[in-house]
């Protein structure tokens, strides 16, 4: 992609094009070429794994954050969005799946009260985008992860081991096959 493009396919001026492309740049999701060009960054296994470190250390932590907060309703919102998340992998679709599945984490961490370990979580989550719809269709999943349903498991038990367990799981198992 070239910024002119971005700017063309979007409708907008080279102004907020620059300033979209520049600040995903900065959070790692974006490269910026010298003669203008925009690529998504080459993961290594390396790179893959040390991000997957970051999820596994981080995003238990705020589940367990999360956990005294909540309550049924939340519970009910994740169970609703984890039944799109099934939908989508019924369906084969990958952005639909990448989009409901990263909906159900963030919105369980949102209750953690944690705006610096989400604004983390979330500049992780930027740079494993395109890596997380090439695991899906690499995958080829017919049923939703279960590590979902033993989070919402843990939630309604109050279950902190086990809570933390289930992200620690879920947010690892899909990378490892994209770093191994």
């Amino acid at each position: 992609m070239t910024l002119r493009g971005l700017g063309r396919q979007f409708g907008v001026s080279m102004t907020p094009a620059r300033e979209a492309v520049r600040r995903l740049v900065a959070e790692g999701a974006l490269t910026l070429s010298s003669s203008g060009r925009i690529s998504t960054p080459e993961l290594t296994p390396e790179r893959i794994e040390e991000l997957a470190a970051i999820r596994a250390l981080l995003e238990p932590e705020m589940a367990a954050r999360a956990l005294p907060r909540a309550h049924f309703a939340l519970i009910e919102r994740l169970a609703a969005i984890n039944a799109l998340n099934a939908e989508a992998v019924v369906k084969q679709d990958a952005v639909a799946y990448v989009r409901t599945n990263l909906e159900f984490h963030r919105t369980l961490y949102l209750r953690a009260q944690a705006p610096a370990m989400l604004a983390i979580c979330e500049t992780v989550w930027l740079q494993l985008g395109p890596t997380m719809r090439a695991l899906y269709s690499k995958l080829r999943r017919k049923e939703p992860p279960q590590h979902h349903r033993m989070i919402l498991a843990a939630l309604k038990a109050g279950d902190e081991p086990g809570l933390r367990l289930a992200v620690r799981t879920d947010v690892t198992q899909g990378l490892r096959h994209l770093a191994g």
